[in-house]
């Protein structure tokens, strides 16, 4: 039946299709033929209606059916009512078609009305054209139908995506019902968790029990599962997205509650499967005294606030009672963006009182550092500040050597002369046996911070790190989505990188709870979960677009996989700690670290050596006498044996 609708369908629509691509004037032609058979009919009409029978003399009505194509033809075109495209009629053509036909009738009604000719009833100059009228616009109406809601319709029949609904709760039937508007989506089925439902209806629309999902979605050919569950944890719907990947359809999904706060559901809700949907990873409450014991009623300064970690951790500052929050950033571009937003959430979630002072300025800069320091006595410094693209750090060793180790010590100089309470670094995974300049520099710049701290000075100086955010700048997700739909090849640096990750909001609520652990000189490591194979990702992400993987075994598949070799320093595998005793903390997710590091004297020489190089090869060398455990080439040499 469905392969008979769709023949039927692809019939009406080549038809019509032809129609439409034929030339204007021959379509107008066509009207106008059109309009001269419905003018006559009218006449006839208007005749049988006056003298009450379809039996009488043909002369009159000929005469009057003359004059009338005669007469309305020149109208038409004069008043314009063979502009109009027919696909896109509506009341302004009827308005249209309403004058011509009121300026067609009154040299009608002064010929027939007035005047009179024998055997033709006076009255039919009136019920003609009020005829003739109807009759046309009915023409017009039905030309739209059919040229536009029809063949939509039919093309919709060719191209129908048949969906099925997984969650026959309230938002799967606020879905459902949003979901027939669109003729080209018909959903089909329903899937839950709750065996209760098995072989029920939900608006017409059969329940089935998901242990009979691989059953439902051969059996009713379907194309497109929507995930209308918003209230299930982030492990649940890691197991469901998992469990779909093997049928090759396209999966898209609801956001979750606290997103569709609103109660209603609609298409435009739907989204693409997110790697955070596949991690299984749900979000732990956060400890509101450890949120609070740097923040609440102080003056915070957030160095690097237009980054994705330091816009981060900008935005949830300013929810939990901060006085004064200074955003520091080098990019003009950058701190103008954030520091809008946060005036934009100020006023949207009233936080008049927040001081919110925008301040540009490089980290390498003292005498700037020096005067927002002194001009508004911070209590708390997020550095977040840092150079972090691996690829450009790697060509430009000697900028980053500036930034993201010099500029870290001038930050903590800064701190400590203005008094400071709490200095909090934000590190990285890439510190931990380094293979790469970004690496070595994070680690220098700990080693910076750990110095500091052995100075018994009065401000706290503590490190967080951890691993890849997602959605930060330079992410490998929307790089393989955007090649997943110009339709690949998706780029692998190598088979077997593996990766951590985390979502930017709760890397930066981690990092405002490690501030409030910290006694002075810890290296705070969040816990990030399992690490996660990039080719294991980007076959995911394939397959949950509804496309298959081309390769050796399926020489027909949508989306190929290449590899393209390790980017110059990039590591084939990511560690968090470099000793292995972490301690546990107060918080389930954040372990803690002593780690080796130089005394200030011993330090301090190295730091002035690296004020003074140029060079990049000199840079390089300096870094490995600072860092011991960098090895540039450790990583390129594993993955040749690999």
């Amino acid at each position: 039946m469905m392969q008979m609708k769709q023949r039927l369908g692809t019939l009406v629509v080549r038809s019509l299709n032809e129609l439409l691509q034929i030339e204007r004037s021959q379509k107008r032609m066509l009207v106008i033929g059109l309009d001269a058979a419905i003018c006559v009919t009218s006449v006839f009409i208007a005749f049988s209606l006056r003298v009450g029978a379809l039996d009488f003399p043909l002369g009159p009505p000929l005469i009057f059916s003359a004059v009338s194509v005669l007469l309305f033809v020149p109208v038409f075109y004069g008043t314009g009512a063979y502009s109009t495209i027919f696909r896109f009629s509506g009341s302004r053509t009827i308005l249209q078609l309403a004058k011509a036909i009121a300026i067609y009738s009154l040299p009608l009604m002064a010929v027939f009305l007035f005047w009179g000719a024998q055997g033709t009833p006076r009255t039919i100059a009136i019920l003609q054209p009020m005829i003739f009228f109807g009759l046309a616009a009915t023409s017009r109406i039905l030309a739209r139908y059919v040229l536009m809601d029809l063949v939509a319709s039919q093309r919709a029949i060719i191209n129908i995506n048949r969906v099925l609904i997984y969650g026959a709760g309230s938002s799967g039937r606020q879905l459902l019902l949003s979901l027939r508007v669109d003729p080209s989506v018909v959903p089909v089925a329903f899937v839950d968790d709750d065996d209760r439902l098995d072989q029920q209806r939900l608006e017409g629309v059969p329940v089935y029990h998901s242990a009979r999902l691989a059953e439902v979605i051969a059996k009713q050919d379907i194309r497109t599962v929507l995930l209308a569950l918003p209230r299930i944890t982030r492990r649940r719907r890691s197991q469901i997205v998992s469990e779909l990947r093997r049928f090759h359809v396209h999966v898209q999904t609801l956001p979750n509650i606290q997103e569709l706060m609103d109660g209603k559901v609609s298409i435009s809700d739907l989204r693409e499967i997110q790697i955070e949907d596949l991690l299984g990873r749900d979000p732990v409450s956060p400890n509101s005294l450890l949120l609070g014991r740097t923040i609440v009623g102080k003056s915070v300064i957030v160095t690097g606030a237009g980054g994705s970690i330091g816009s981060e951790l900008c935005r949830q500052i300013l929810s939990n009672g901060v006085r004064r929050l200074v955003l520091f950033d080098v990019s003009e571009f950058a701190l103008y963006q954030i520091d809008r937003e946060i005036a934009d959430r100020c006023k949207e979630y009233g936080y008049p009182q927040v001081e919110v002072i925008p301040a540009l300025g490089s980290v390498t800069d003292r005498e700037r550092l020096r005067f927002i320091f002194e001009k508004w006595q911070p209590a708390t410094v997020y550095h977040a500040a840092a150079y972090k693209h691996v690829p450009l750090v790697e060509a430009n060793p000697v900028e980053a050597i500036r930034n993201n180790i010099i500029g870290t010590e001038e930050v903590a100089q800064a701190a400590e002369a203005a008094g400071v309470s709490d200095f909090i670094l934000i590190s990285t995974d890439k510190a931990v046996r380094p293979t790469n300049v970004m690496g070595a520099t994070k680690r220098a710049a700990e080693q910076v911070v750990q110095s500091f701290a052995a100075r018994n000075s009065a401000t706290r100086y503590s490190m967080v790190r951890f691993g890849n955010v997602l959605g930060s700048s330079g992410s490998v997700v929307p790089l393989f989505r955007r090649q997943i739909e110009n339709g690949g090849p998706v780029t692998l640096t190598h088979r077997d990188v593996t990766r951590y990750f985390m979502t930017i909001p709760e890397a930066a609520q981690l990092v405002l709870q490690a501030g409030g652990l910290a006694r002075g000189g810890e290296v705070f490591v969040l816990e990030m979960g399992d690490a996660v194979r990039i080719a294991d990702l980007a076959k995911a992400m394939i397959e949950l677009s509804g496309l298959t993987i081309r390769d050796e075994h399926n020489r027909d598949g949508d989306v190929e996989i290449v590899e393209v070799g390790l980017r110059p320093g990039e590591k084939l595998y990511e560690e968090l700690l470099i000793g292995n005793t972490p301690q546990r903390t107060k918080h389930e997710r954040i372990l803690m670290a002593h780690e080796a590091f130089l005394p200030w004297p011993d330090l301090s020489e190295h730091l002035e050596a690296l004020r003074q190089v140029r060079d990049r090869d000199e840079a390089v060398r300096l870094l490995q006498c600072l860092v011991p455990e960098f090895d540039h080439r450790r990583d390129e040499r594993s993955a040749m044996s690999a």
